[in-house]
């Protein structure tokens, strides 16, 4: 389904109950699995991922297929290698290209029996009952690698039969989803260590409690952007919370520097306008929230404002290679995102890109790589001119309401 999204005003003004978030309601799934008991989830996220990460945990089916949700085939791989019979796991053909290696080898040195069904490395897999639990508990793992490696197995370690100490080697790139983990495991009783570069987690049980599912900061994102774009602003967003386990919870604290002053209530957020002028140049190390990246590029092409970012490596191994694909679109408005040269960083690993221009709306056509950030991204420029989104649909992954809800802010959303 391709759709049109226009706006008549800049006005932003209403009420928005927002999705659970998918990252945190798989975690909570996958817990549960483990957990002896059973125990309600509140405010389970209606996203695609999560409802499938529900239903495959459920299945009894030999073959289980994980279509295009990374989080939900990393977590299942740790999951099902810990439980007896044999399973495939298998995805879509951009899931067959994401690497899935240093999970599998990291399994395997726990007594996981997993063997590669087409490409060495990379999904699908056959995952078989366990050799032998327990012959080591000492894992080392790149510090640079995937959060979900690195989350999935800390959520299993507490059921192995000496816990798990798992060193982490260089620079952690996505420290906050791994807090995430832990603070939802600790929530659910599961204590941990992390010395260091080191995470120990004994063995222990998990505690069974009702549990509620916080909304998406990543998904409020998109409505920070409209808010950036208005020129009249009253926005209610429900679900969300200052103290939020979610690294993307930092977008209260970028806003600011767009003028978007956020008050927390007992619903949620209130967003208002502040009045301050816009920053000349937006600079942000995205290492420890990409999934905002592609938003705050978008309100930088709206505003005119010029910016830098950096930390941006894990994009390209995403739904698609989002670099490449926020480079395409924004060059279709006259903004170009550009990589810096080295020299620009000779002392630093660091790469370097910059944004600059100010969009010009010529009733652009939007494709969405199968990526439900690119869709949600550039939905709001729709303030600015006529646009048109293809395979619409894609949204489903994270915020299946994501264009209902722009209507209820006013925005006109019409199928092709």
């Amino acid at each position: 389904m391709n759709v049109t999204v226009t706006k008549s005003d800049k006005k932003i003004i209403g009420e928005i109950t927002l999705n659970g978030s998918k990252s945190i309601a798989n975690r909570a799934l996958i817990i549960r699995a483990l957990c002896e008991e059973d125990f309600p989830i509140h405010k389970l996220s209606s996203s695609k991922d999560t409802v499938l990460m529900d239903a495959l945990l459920k299945s009894d089916s030999d073959v289980r297929d994980t279509g295009a949700a990374g989080t939900t085939f990393r977590f299942l791989t740790a999951y099902l290698s810990m439980q007896e019979g044999t399973q495939t796991l298998t995805g879509s053909d951009r899931m067959k290209q994401r690497p899935i290696g240093v999970l599998v080898e990291a399994l395997k040195k726990l007594g996981a029996n997993i063997d590669y069904l087409e490409n060495e490395g990379y999904p699908p897999l056959k995952i078989h009952a366990p050799n032998s639990l327990g012959e080591t508990n000492q894992l080392t793992i790149s510090a640079g690698t995937s959060s979900q490696y690195i989350s999935a197995l800390l959520m299993i370690a507490p059921t192995l039969p000496k816990g798990l100490e798992l060193s982490l080697d260089g620079k952690i790139v996505s420290r906050p989803y791994i807090e995430m983990t832990l603070n939802m495991m600790g929530y659910f009783g599961v204590q941990h260590e992390w010395n260091d570069q080191t995470i120990i987690i004994k063995k222990q049980a998990y505690q069974a409690k009702p549990f509620t599912v916080e909304a998406d900061w990543s998904g409020a994102s998109y409505h920070y952007a409209m808010a950036a774009f208005s020129d009249k602003l009253d926005l209610q967003l429900n679900g969300l919370f200052e103290e939020s386990v979610q690294g993307d919870s930092v977008l209260v604290e970028m806003m600011q520097l767009f003028g978007i002053k956020s008050v927390f209530n007992d619903k949620g957020v209130h967003l208002s306008k502040m009045d301050t002028d816009l920053p000349p140049l937006f600079e942000w190390d995205f290492i420890k929230c990409p999934d905002l990246a592609q938003t705050i590029a978008v309100i930088c092409a709206g505003l005119g404002v010029q910016g830098l970012f950096s930390g941006l490596e894990t994009l390209r191994i995403k739904e698609t290679d989002r670099i490449a694909a926020l480079k395409k679109e924004l060059s279709k408005m006259k903004v170009y995102l550009s990589p810096l040269p080295k020299r620009f960083s000779p002392k630093s690993d660091k790469e370097y890109f910059m944004l600059d221009g100010k969009v010009i709306i010529e009733a652009p056509t939007f494709p969405t790589y199968e990526d439900h950030r690119m869709a949600m991204a550039f939905a709001p420029l729709a303030m600015f001119g006529k646009i048109v989104v293809e395979e619409a649909r894609v949204v489903d992954k994270s915020y299946p309401l994501f264009w209902e809800d722009l209507g209820v802010l006013g925005f006109e959303v019409v199928s092709l």
